[in-house]
């Protein structure tokens, strides 16, 4: 179980081991993958953040690296049990594998802390994970816990009570967390991202893509990863300069 330019050992921590792939020099970025797998275009961005100078920790929660396969990861993880598909206000068990990996990538690559993206299932974590005082730049990409069944699902975070309280006194001392999203994302619904801005205040930069239709850029109105499968790597394209904005948020908080 290889990728090319990666290295790749096992991380153990709180009864959960999973192999994680490092590429890369500098500070480091936790970057947690999505739903459908450590996709090739998952890949592509692990590289493009190692490339801009960081060094990039990419666990694989499930599946093989470069397959895509969303229906069996999705059997995958409902039988792994680590994740909460549809609680409003619990975290994943898994929260606290990450925290752990977050802090030994921390204590190995040193600097001020390191930066977190989650994106789809596990963009909920990078939100999670702004708790913690070394998470200085988290960056949640169409968070999409709990699975919307209706409006109380659309609005919650999947956040422990006290684990948003952690988040909300960060926010209150000044850590910014940024959101992304396109605007027609029923999994990631906008009522979410009302919740954020409610919660964290103007310590959430939320980045909504329009995808409706007749929009300028022809995105597509099921259009879900932003800096993945949607990503349009071309100057002047909104997603592009949402991963360029990302990038230099990690930048900011990882490089001062």
């Amino acid at each position: 179980m290889e990728i090319a330019g990666f290295e790749n050992s096992e991380f153990e921590g709180s009864g959960i081991r999973h192999r994680v792939f490092c590429r890369g020099e500098g500070r480091g970025v936790l970057l947690m993958h999505e739903l459908p797998g450590m996709t090739d275009s998952c890949i592509r961005l692990a590289r493009r953040i190692s490339d801009a100078g960081f060094y990039v920790a990419m666990p694989l929660l499930f599946g093989r690296p470069g397959q895509r396969a969303m229906i069996r990861n999705l059997v995958r993880v409902c039988v792994q049990r680590q994740f909460r598909l549809l609680a409003e206000r619990r975290s994943s068990p898994i929260s606290d594998w990450l925290r752990a990996l977050s802090l030994d990538l921390w204590q190995k690559r040193g600097g001020p802390g390191v930066g977190v993206i989650g994106m789809c299932l596990t963009g909920n974590f990078a939100i999670g994970l702004m708790a913690d005082e070394h998470v200085l730049a988290p960056v949640s990409s169409q968070p999409s816990l709990p699975f919307t069944l209706n409006a109380a699902k659309r609005r919650a975070l999947a956040l422990a009570p006290d684990e948003l309280e952690r988040v909300k006194d960060r926010a209150q001392g000044g850590q910014k967390l940024i959101g992304l999203r396109f605007t027609g994302d029923a999994i990631c619904p906008a009522e979410r991202f009302e919740s954020l801005r409610r919660e964290l205040g103007t310590a959430f930069e939320g980045i909504e893509i329009d995808s409706a239709p007749g929009n300028r850029h022809g995105i597509a109105s099921k259009a879900h990863s932003v800096l993945t499968d949607d990503l349009i790597d071309r100057e002047g394209h909104p997603t592009r300069a949402a991963l360029d904005r990302t990038l230099a948020f990690l930048a900011e908080g990882l490089n001062a």
